[in-house]
């Protein structure tokens, strides 16, 4: 039976893996900070040796796009050297591999149309560059599948889904920006997409095939139109006004397009892509 072990597992991605869990063959760990710190080489190594892993997840990462620009070697060591320490691994335990997430943030964000894998990474933020960082130890290796999403939103911790949802529910008037564009990620999808490559690749239906590739929802919208559909769905009593990103500055800047193009994870492992407003009405069932 393989064993598939899940790194920073009490984040959105993570939770939605475990609530998944019993629908796949695969036996899957689940460890956070307080059971194995992977920017820990040593004890990385000692949890792998005595828990051999045929596959890692790896959802553990600085995930705080305005924080990172305050904590750069915060987020340098949580999304780059354990990068390094994680391929180090793939080269002590030649038997494992690895699924790492990454981010649409490692791209400029000014083509105007969906952006492929090949596109040139060029990110805008600390954030963006940090976890790009991260890409390049693991790129080109055999073992090492990485998968750029997006707008991840899912019944766990904090997204935006779950913020528009409390802010309308206390009938707050919202300024949302609308020109940004690109396409939100229900987690679970993500992750019922992960664990559906591994089973293939295990059952012998797809090849294991290491690279870079894109997963997001089908469709785009901007923040605006997301926060929109969240007040339909909720018959929200609040009032939802656009604005212009300069009206609402962050310290991190964001990519004003991020649509991503899913045709290689679709043609080479047979990933299928829900609509992302489908998405959005069965993640807000299941919250409400």
């Amino acid at each position: 039976m393989n064993h598939v072990l899940v790194t920073g597992a009490k984040g959105q991605l993570g939770r939605e893996i475990k609530k998944l869990r019993n629908n796949f063959k695969q036996i899957y760990s689940f460890t956070d900070i307080e059971e194995l710190d992977v920017s820990d080489k040593k004890a990385l190594n000692t949890y792998l040796a005595s828990h051999p892993a045929d596959y890692i997840i790896n959802c553990a990462a600085y995930t705080d796009v305005d924080g990172a620009e305050s904590e750069p070697d915060r987020a340098m060591q949580l999304n780059r050297d354990v990068l390094a320490n994680l391929k180090e691994c793939l080269d002590d335990f030649p038997n494992t591999r690895i699924i790492h997430i990454s981010t649409d943030y490692i791209y400029r964000g000014d083509l105007q149309r969906p952006i492929r894998e090949e596109d040139p990474a060029e990110p805008i933020s600390v954030y963006g560059k940090t976890k790009l960082e991260g890409e390049k130890i693991l790129q080109g290796h055999p073992g090492a599948l990485i998968i750029r999403t997006s707008w991840l939103f899912s019944v766990f911790g904090k997204n935006f889904v779950k913020s528009m949802i409390n802010r309308m529910d206390q009938h707050d008037d919202m300024r949302i920006v609308y020109d940004q564009v690109g396409t939100p990620t229900y987690a679970e999808d993500l992750a019922r997409a992960i664990m559906q490559i591994i089973s293939d690749v295990e059952s012998g239906e797809s090849d294991f095939v290491p690279g870079i590739f894109n997963y997001s929802n089908e469709g785009v919208c901007s923040w605006y139109d997301l926060a929109m559909e969240v007040c339909r769905l909720i018959n929200c009593k609040g009032h939802v006004s656009p604005i212009e990103t300069h009206e609402y500055p962050l310290p991190a800047k964001r990519p004003v397009y991020s649509v991503l193009n899913k045709s290689r994870i679709k043609e080479v492992y047979g990933v299928e892509v829900p609509y992302w407003r489908d998405s959005l009405e069965k993640c807000i069932k299941n919250l409400l």
